[in-house]
């Protein structure tokens, strides 16, 4: 072995490489490429000395070599989209004297008729899989650790979560629209003793009235015309042993709120068309943007009810009142942007972020993510400049000299994110779901503010 390594050249290590059955590419600190084997040039069709010195951007679509250059973090097994097929990529940092150097990365499927025979296979077992697929969810998907930022505020609601996590005590996560309130719930879940059990989702604002009760508890083979051979699980007993996550529990229904009353306190669903009651065994967390309180004195939410979900009450900031965690955010929704679009983005200019900290953000995290997500196809450099900034932020600094209330000032700016989200939208499902409101809701704000 010895003197075999006494051996080893230059023009044997290149032969290796150059012959290896992955691609690989070697990229500095800054993402440019120092190194491609042949076959990876020859699958992308790209000239290798052409390639060498240019940002891994602007050679392999869809590369996250960068990323892996700047954060020094290693990221094996990742599935990657090149020239319409989904390739395994491994992305090692390169550390020389305690810093990240660059970064390594080897591409697996040389031969795309290889790939396209195990792709054919795996979609074949995808399309068995379908139908169960639609029914069950795969689990709570975030953990503490994808809600960014260092506010004092974020980090007491860290600590409550770790806090009570481990208990089966209903939560009620109170919040505006696009706080994040979803990730916390994951993360309740990801932290408490029914980890391992099935996280369900239930949006009540999207689900018809008259399907909801179907959706929740279930129904029985010839419940109702068109109902499924064979009838079909509720999300309770789906959620059975795990949490079920009640998203929007303000939009529900009155009669079936008196329903979720009396499974909560028994602890017994009855599916539509059933004539026996199923045990079920699960962990509510509920979620709202409404006023519950005073939706009780209009009558349109059960008092009794609140109090049953509302043991542990939990109230996620809106953005305005937490800025100091917009760079943080800022650069996760750019990095994010960044691996989705291809361009190299390294931050904000200092201009944008004065906007960002003065504007009110109605619409809280997912409408800042939106805003660096459009203004990344719109900068032609590498930081957003307020050039790439939509009109309606630009604009927005007014309200703090107008003489108007608070409400006005939040509806106004309101109409301005619903009316340019729908000119990035052909249909209003879409706009809808970017805007992360229910397609009636969109509906009611459409015609509140009469918008053409």
């Amino acid at each position: 072995m010895k003197s075999l390594l006494g051996h080893v050249s230059i023009d044997m290590i290149e032969t290796i490489l150059e012959n290896a059955f992955e691609w690989l590419v070697v990229v500095d600190d800054t993402g440019r490429i120092l190194y491609i084997n042949r076959s990876y040039c020859e699958f992308l069709e790209v000239d290798r000395d052409q390639a060498i010195g240019t940002h891994v951007t602007e050679v392999i679509e869809n590369t996250r070599m960068h990323i892996v250059a700047r954060t020094g973090k290693e990221e094996i097994a990742d599935l990657q989209y090149i020239r319409g097929n989904y390739m395994i990529a491994n992305r090692i940092p390169i550390v020389v004297n305690g810093q990240t150097a660059g970064a390594f990365g080897s591409v697996f499927f040389r031969d795309t008729s290889e790939w396209k025979q195990m792709s054919s296979h795996v979609k074949n077992l995808l399309s068995k899989m379908q139908s169960y697929i639609q029914d069950i969810d795969n689990g709570a998907k975030y953990t503490l650790t994808d809600i960014y930022g260092a506010s004092r505020s974020l980090d007491e609601l860290k600590n409550k979560v770790q806090t009570i996590a481990p208990s089966d005590i209903s939560v009620l996560i109170r919040g505006e629209s696009g706080t994040g309130k979803e990730l916390f719930a994951h993360s309740i879940h990801q932290l408490s003793e029914r980890s391992q059990q099935p996280f369900i989702k239930v949006n009540c604002a999207a689900i018809p009235e008259q399907l909801l009760e179907s959706e929740l508890f279930g129904y029985e083979e010839g419940a109702f015309t068109g109902a499924r051979k064979g009838g079909k699980k509720g999300k309770f007993q789906l959620a059975d042993k795990g949490t079920l996550f009640l998203d929007e529990i303000g939009d529900m229904p009155l009669n079936m709120q008196a329903k979720l009353l009396r499974v909560l306190q028994d602890g017994e669903v009855e599916p539509v068309g059933a004539t026996e009651t199923e045990k079920v065994d699960v962990r509510i967390i509920a979620a709202t943007n409404r006023p519950l309180e005073k939706m009780i004195e209009e009558k349109r939410f059960r008092e009794d009810l609140y109090y049953r979900i509302n043991v542990i009450p939990f109230s996620v900031p809106p953005l305005r009142e937490r800025v100091e965690d917009i760079p943080a955010l800022a650069r996760t929704f750019m990095d994010k942007s960044a691996e989705k679009s291809g361009k190299r983005l390294n931050g904000l200019e200092p201009e944008v972020l004065d906007m960002f900290y003065r504007y009110s953000w109605p619409g809280n995290i997912r409408e800042l993510e939106n805003v660096i997500e459009a203004s990344t196809y719109f900068t032609s450099d590498e930081r957003i400049t307020v050039d790439s900034l939509p009109a309606y932020i630009k604009g927005d600094d007014s309200y703090k000299f107008a003489e108007k209330s608070l409400r006005e000032i939040l509806e106004e700016t309101e109409k301005k994110v619903i009316i340019e989200t729908l000119k990035k939208h052909s249909d209003r499902r879409s706009a809808a779901k970017t805007l992360g409101i229910s397609k009636s809701s969109l509906y009611e704000k459409i015609n509140k503010y009469e918008i053409e």
